[in-house]
């Protein structure tokens, strides 16, 4: 968790009124882990009292909690922390080509617990929906005596419909037209969302990993499935007008290159891909940090070709996303970290190199923080999203949203 002096962009993006003060403290302190009252009276604008009194109300609501602060004696009266409270949580489904993995995450942004399920084959949505269900009515105990769910985030590797949480295309999942979102919530009880999954990654690495404290960003993840991406602007994630915004992995990088399954040609996802780099190591499929650390125990020349071809073609795509988004970092997951780390200062050369010199002379590259967490922690902030908006209104009615 970033430090929590350290403003966050998606505290800088908030659209959340003074009228709705209740919404701001909960949503500063779910973001950054903790913060004395000191500092809710400094971020918020709010003069103390009325600070105390909106802390009292969420408190009542068991939304958060209070609690001395630790370390070292502090002279004088130290301002007491106040916490997000764990049990008030979120759960958060991701379907990948060979898996679903289902989370539980506390408000704060911590996985609590994760689950995940093999499939012997691409699921369907109905089977997806199917799983998701069955491992959150075996966790349907604990989570009635422990925990006050706030609803279910779905992060899915396509196109996704923001309004009605429609899978209109994955790709690599063969899912077309599938509401499900719907499905899900017609399955377990829960209000349901569903969004693209590298767009909810980049929202979770601005709110809790790489990207803490910066509101302009690239996000960009490799995976089996292909290369996702998510734009943070002025702290906002830019959705575009149906939520589809994002898709870097459909950057032309080369005009002779093989088709894509989206229909055009020499995309970056069709250029830059995991299977060869496994390939060139002899490997199977596995975690990133694996990947790394074969990458830099190679002298292997074909595996320190490949690193250089797919290097050169992510800076092609990073180039164009520097200059018409003039971000001030990149964050790289998945394989692309990967890459990265075999060869950072390649790919920061090429892309400064290449890029308008003066948007060029600001971005920096980082690898994504979260880990193997991201997909939930990113999910979960979509089931989160009607509570931080309005506390108040907690609990909501289950239901699609």
């Amino acid at each position: 968790m970033p430090a929590t002096s350290k403003l966050h962009a998606a505290d800088l993006g908030t659209d959340v009124s003074r009228s709705n003060s209740p919404a701001r403290i909960l949503t500063l302190v779910h973001h950054h882990g903790s913060l004395s009252r000191a500092q809710l009276t400094r971020l918020t604008g709010l003069n103390r009292s009325t600070v105390s009194v909106l802390i009292a109300a969420l408190t009542a609501q068991g939304l958060v909690y209070e609690a001395a602060p630790e370390g070292e004696a502090q002279v004088g009266r130290p301002s007491p922390q106040v916490h997000p409270n764990p049990a008030i949580a979120a759960l958060a489904v991701n379907p990948e080509i060979d898996a679903v993995t289902i989370g539980l995450v506390g408000l704060g942004g911590r996985v609590l617990t994760k689950v995940r399920y093999p499939t012997e084959r691409i699921p369907t949505a109905a089977e997806a929906v199917n799983i998701a269900a069955a491992v959150i009515a075996g966790m349907r105990g604990e989570l009635d005596a422990k925990y006050r769910v706030v609803g279910v985030g779905v992060a899915v590797p396509g196109l996704v419909t923001a309004v009605d949480g429609v899978v209109r295309h994955a790709p690599h999942l063969d899912w077309r037209n599938e509401p499900v979102a719907a499905m899900l919530a017609a399955a377990t009880g829960y209000r349901v969302r569903a969004a693209n999954d590298a767009s909810l990654a980049a929202e979770a690495e601005m709110m809790f990993g790489a990207g803490a404290g910066i509101a302009n960003l690239v996000y960009l993840n490799g995976g089996a499935s292909g290369i996702g991406g998510g734009i943070i602007a002025d702290g906002r994630l830019l959705k575009g007008v149906s939520g589809y915004a994002g898709e870097i992995g459909h950057t032309l990088v080369r005009s002779d290159g093989t088709s894509c399954h989206c229909g055009a040609f020499g995309c970056l996802e069709t250029e830059v891909r995991r299977a060869p780099l496994l390939e060139a190591l002899a490997l199977d499929a596995g975690e990133p940090a694996e990947l790394v650390r074969a990458l830099g125990g190679s002298a292997d020349p074909a595996v320190t070709a490949e690193v250089h071809r797919q290097v050169a073609h992510l800076a092609t795509a990073l180039r164009n996303a520097v200059n018409i988004f003039n971000p001030e970092a990149v964050v790289l997951d998945g394989f692309l970290a990967a890459l990265y780390a075999a060869a950072p200062e390649q790919l920061l050369a090429a892309v400064t190199a290449q890029s308008m010199r003066e948007p060029g002379s600001e971005v920096t590259i980082h690898p994504a923080a979260l880990g193997a967490d991201l997909m939930m922690v990113g999910a979960a902030e979509l089931a989160f999203a009607a509570l931080l908006a309005d506390p108040a209104g907690f609990p909501g009615e289950a239901g699609v949203s």
